[in-house]
């Protein structure tokens, strides 16, 4: 009887913040692992912070002394320049990184121009996806954010992995006083908090390892009792 293939895993890696080329090699490592590549494609989304050039060569400098083939894919591009569609470049990867920066923006444009539906199509297909800060707020259903002017707010993500998130727990004042009382108030649903240098690897929507690259950086969960949030830190995975 012929064996039938196996149904990828989708797997997605976030941190909550300050992710570097220690981060990277966790990502490659996992996708040499789910798929026997030796030497991943790593697609790099500067999308958040508007295709920054400087944040593209950070993500070549990175990438640096890893095996590993960097990619970077931006989105302020046009017709003649950009002869490959979407769905060529999103699904002919092994990974793909968002970047940190603004995930409003990020939002608007990923779904303006179809990107959200092929990242969906990507993630199925077991093309792991991943990012920090914002890059690792964008998979949930929503979450804390600093996108817009004065003050922190709530901003709605991709809904590939349910309930809310928070990145920057430890390091941004404010972050961990307002992602409280949303989740208090019922205006946010439960969901995680990470510091920064700390993450989480989902399989499926399933915390499978929870991941520090700093030493102290935690992850939390928190979820709402009654009209209390309450925040209860994760076990690192060994």
């Amino acid at each position: 009887m012929a064996t039938l293939p196996s149904k990828p895993v989708p797997r997605i890696l976030i941190s909550g913040g300050n992710y570097d080329a220690r981060w990277i090699a966790r990502m490659a490592a996992l996708i040499v692992a789910a798929t026997g590549r030796k030497r991943p494609r790593l697609l790099y989304l500067p999308t958040a912070v508007g295709d920054d050039p400087a944040a593209c060569l950070r993500w070549y400098e990175r990438c640096a002394g890893l095996d590993v083939e960097p990619l970077v894919q931006r989105v302020f591009i046009d017709s003649l320049t950009q002869t490959r569609s979407w769905a060529e470049v999103l699904l002919g990867v092994d990974g793909i990184v968002a970047s940190g920066g603004n995930t409003l923006n990020q939002q608007a444009i990923w779904r303006a121009q179809g990107i959200d539906r092929l990242l969906r199509q990507a993630w199925q297909r077991g093309i792991v996806l991943g990012g920090a800060s914002a890059g690792g707020l964008c998979w949930f259903d929503s979450g804390s954010t600093d996108s817009r002017p004065q003050r922190l707010s709530i901003v709605q993500g991709l809904g590939f992995l349910k309930g809310s998130h928070c990145p920057h727990y430890d390091s941004e004042p404010g972050r961990r006083p307002q992602y409280q009382r949303l989740v208090a108030s019922g205006e946010l649903p439960a969901g995680y908090a990470c510091d920064d240098g700390a993450g989480l690897l989902f399989e499926g929507r399933r915390v499978a390892q929870v991941i520090a690259v700093e030493a102290g950086a935690r992850v939390y969960r928190v979820t709402r009792r009654g009209e209390h949030a309450v925040e209860r830190a994760l076990p690192v995975s060994a």
